[in-house]
């Protein structure tokens, strides 16, 4: 395939940034994304010039870290992570646009770079438990209903990507924070801390500058883990109930 790529380019933080377009030929649909963008940036450095800075990490959709806006979807047109999104998803002559993902929280560092540093900081307001460390206990000492644990795993698959967050109207991080909520508040490992779990990481959310879930349900739609909707459901409910607690 042959392709038109209109990528944006931002030199740092506090540039303008603008649209550049390059053009990438032989393209294979077996090639994953980020691998027809590793040949771009071989055709650029080949070129003498700046290669475009992008995010990749593991390339097998666990860890999160390729966060792309790809002709204005979070990922791209699959329900998936950028790395596992094939070329065959595109046509020979397509024109495709990829951006940084737009919300506030996740500032530009340059090109397709983003600091997503707000979801570090939100987990370290309340996602942890209070365990006593050394040797592993018992895992039948804390029985734990098939029910619970099997959402709690499904909570725990999120993998911190922001594409919630890119995909949602008003860049909220909810369906984030219902996720690691949920996960932690579904154990008996989790309870001790689950009023102040919940209240702290909300607080934590709203002084990033993540925006108020509508209910408008992008988020879920673009979630490459599929995480479900109703995780926020949970955040609130917890949220509601810490609240007349305190």
């Amino acid at each position: 395939m042959n392709l038109t790529l209109k990528i944006w380019r931002q030199d740092g933080p506090q540039d303008a940034g603008r649209f550049e377009t390059h053009h990438v030929t032989d393209v294979s649909e077996d090639m994953s994304f980020l691998e027809m963008l590793d040949v771009l940036n071989e055709d650029l450095q080949g070129d003498a010039k700046e290669p475009v800075a992008f995010d990749s990490d593991c390339r097998e959709g666990i860890c999160g870290m390729c966060s792309l806006m790809i002709n204005g979807m979070a990922h791209g047109p699959e329900v998936t992570t950028t790395c596992q999104l094939h070329m065959r998803s595109f046509k020979d002559g397509d024109e495709i646009t990829i951006e940084p993902w737009r919300a506030a929280p996740f500032p530009v560092l340059r090109d397709l770079v983003v600091d997503r540093s707000s979801f570090d900081r939100i987990i370290q307001s309340g996602g942890y438990i209070s365990v006593n460390t050394g040797a592993a206990t018992e895992a039948n000492n804390l029985p734990v209903r098939k029910e619970a644990a099997d959402r709690a795993f499904d909570a725990a698959t999120c993998i911190g990507c922001g594409a919630c967050v890119a995909a949602c109207p008003n860049a909220s991080g909810m369906l984030f924070m219902g996720a690691k909520v949920t996960h932690l508040g579904e154990l008996p490992q989790g309870q001790a801390e689950r009023d102040a779990r919940v209240v702290s990481m909300v607080n934590q959310h709203d002084f990033e500058g993540f925006g108020g879930c509508t209910n408008i349900g992008e988020c879920a739609a673009a979630c490459p883990k599929e995480i479900p909707l109703d995780v926020i459901s949970q955040l609130n409910k917890d949220f509601r109930k810490a609240k007349k607690h305190a």
